[in-house]
This record gives structure tokens, sequence and C-alpha cells, in this order.
């Protein structure tokens, strides 16, 4: 499966579709997106196996609320169950996603810290000193190659995670090649994405006022959005099928 290529204007209508999806049940939508991000949070405060058990979890979650979109795209109504949807549909697979971007974050870090960021890293695993702005910028002046690098590679892992639980659970793709497919995706989009990402992170400003309230909004409608993007690169399999036909039927003329 290859993804379409699509105009950069893209980037504001994926915002615009996930809005829609959220009107659909936004009451439902609130609540799901809060319990899922509480839950989350919640393991990765647990001693020592917290932060990697929240890794391992995170696509399961995120399947489920993918099943919640693809159930409100077809006039369904959305749950309280999707939201566990994921530990029912290619649960493992989905698992082995969460390892392999747990063990792929382990290494950029290692990667980090034999190229001179080793006292960013030891930093930014610490929850006490990473609250200090002055040992930090220290930290981040001296590690200046450790930095750039680290920054490439998570990108890069961000863009091939970002449609990897989809592809799973709508595409029955193995892990590795959901990896692979959601990476090309990415690049083959790469300005769409990056409007879509510069007004989400608008509306994240917008939404620290009054009190953080507006997350309440803006959490559902990027999770939804995120579903809106799968849906406009990767084609369904109906129009995969017309599009042979037509191919078949222009060959023929």
């Amino acid at each position: 499966m290859e993804a379409r290529k699509v105009n950069i204007a893209n980037g504001w209508l994926w915002i615009k579709q996930g809005y829609w999806l959220f009107k659909k049940s936004p009451v439902l939508w609130v609540v799901l997106a809060t319990v899922g991000v509480t839950g989350l949070l919640g393991i990765s405060i647990i001693p020592v196996i917290g932060d990697p058990l929240a890794t391992l979890l995170f696509p399961v979650l995120l399947a489920g609320y993918m099943c919640g979109c693809h159930a409100l795209e077809h006039d369904t109504e959305l749950e309280l169950s999707h939201l566990f949807a994921g530990f029912h549909n290619n649960t493992s697979q989905l698992v082995i996603l969460g390892g392999i971007s747990l063990i792929s974050q382990m290494l950029i870090l290692g990667v980090m810290m034999l190229t001179g960021g080793a006292t960013l890293v030891s930093i930014l695993m610490s929850s006490k000193t990473a609250n200090n702005p002055e040992i930090l910028a220290q930290a981040v002046a001296g590690a200046g190659i450790a930095l750039m690098l680290g920054m490439v590679l998570f990108s890069v892992l961000l863009m091939a995670m970002q449609f990897a639980p989809m592809l799973i659970i709508f595409e029955k793709m193995s892990p590795i090649e959901a990896l692979k497919t959601s990476l090309s995706a990415c690049l083959r989009n790469i300005l769409p994405l990056s409007l879509y990402g510069g007004m989400m992170l608008l509306f994240m400003l917008i939404a620290f006022m009054p009190m953080m309230l507006g997350w309440l909004v803006l959490l559902p409608v990027m999770i939804s959005s995120m579903y809106a993007i799968y849906r406009n690169l990767f084609p369904t399999p109906t129009e995969i099928a017309m599009a042979l036909e037509g191919e078949i039927i222009t060959r023929d003329q």
C-alpha cells in the first residue's frame, strides 16, 4: 500500500475533519480522551516499570480511539467500549509496535550519549534536575551535535509511528511493514503535515487559556484528526478497486 501525496492545504482540512468527528459525540469524546490520558499518566508514575509500560500500551489505546473514529465515520455511535477496542483487535501486534518504539527511544538516547549528550540525557531522565532551567540550558549548550542528531532520529521515529497503529488494525500489516509504510507516507506529505503541526501548535498555546480548559476540546480533536489524516492518505479497498478498474478500462480503450 502506498500513500497518496496531497496538497499542502489538506493540513488545515484535516483539522476541520477532526472537529467534524468530534462534534458527532462531543461529551463522550471528552470522557474518552480524559480517561485514556489520565490512565496512561497514572501508569507512567509507577516506579521503574511505569514509563516503559505506558509506551507499550500507547498504540493499543490509540487503536481504540481510531476504532471509535471509524465508527463515527460510518454513522455508528461512539461508545465507551471503544476505549478498550485495541485490546480486542490485533493486540499482540500493537504491543510489539509499542516495544519497537520503546527500544528505538532507548537506542536514540544511547546515540545521544555517545555523541556528547550524556549530561543532557541524564537530566532529561531525572525529573528533579530537569526542573532547573539553568542546569538544563547549560546541558543543551554543551550537546549541540547530540541534540541535533536526537531531534532528527526522534522525528523519524515519530513519522514511522504516526500511522502504524491504524495500518495494523485496519490493513492487518505487521508492525515492521506498518512502520515503513507510515514513514514513507509522512515523507511524501511533509508539507501538509508541517502545516498541520504548526496549526496544532498554535491551538495548543490557545488551549492553555483559561485554566487549560481548551484541552478538553483540543485533545479529542487531535485524536480524531489523526484518523482524518490516515483516511485521506491511505485509500480504502473500495477506492483501490475502483482505481484498478479505471486502469483496466483505460488500457482496453
